[in-house]
């Protein structure tokens, strides 16, 4: 039964767990290992998913925790690597700012609210339960996101009818 039960989550929110981690990470390759991650999580605390109210939103709050670590571990590895970004050497740098790249630039919880709400179209309500944060830090976090997102990507930006105002 367990086993039938995990196997239907895993199936039905495997994809959305791997595109929220790429999201928040940049990386594919990546993002599949912490969805496979965060889904080993889900399996070892069955019973918590389960008993919880929206499981959905705990196994999403577990990419979110993995991927923030991630790009904690990541920023760690390019502060040791800074004579490579001295010699100009830095392949994350591109010539053309896309939006995965300025989505790497926001700060960590303006990109998780930004994504969530945007890429998920998730409502504030449920933002906040995955985040652990108020409704009301999901509502600022997300237009300053949104904002300086539009900021990094130009005037004329729209983001799932949002209208950037500069």
């Amino acid at each position: 039964m367990r086993d039938d039960a995990f196997h239907a989550y895993f199936e039905r929110h495997h994809a959305s767990m791997s595109r929220l981690a790429y999201l928040m990470t940049g990386e594919s390759e990546v993002a599949d290992d912490l969805a496979a991650d965060a889904l080993t999580e889900v399996w070892r605390h069955w019973d918590r998913v389960t008993e919880a109210d929206d499981p959905v939103a705990y196994g999403h709050g577990i990419v979110m925790n993995l991927a923030r670590n991630w790009v904690r571990r990541r920023s760690r590895e390019r502060l040791l690597s800074f004579e490579s970004l001295r010699r100009g050497r830095d392949t994350d740098v591109s010539a053309v700012l896309d939006v995965r790249g300025a989505l790497r630039r926001l700060p960590h919880r303006r990109r998780a609210c930004v994504v969530l709400r945007y890429a998920f179209d998730l409502p504030e309500r449920e933002v906040a339960a995955i985040l652990g944060i108020s409704v009301g830090a999901v509502k600022s976090s997300t237009s300053r996101g949104a904002r300086q997102l539009a900021g990094l990507l130009g005037d004329d930006v729209r983001i799932d009818g949002w209208e950037a105002a500069r």
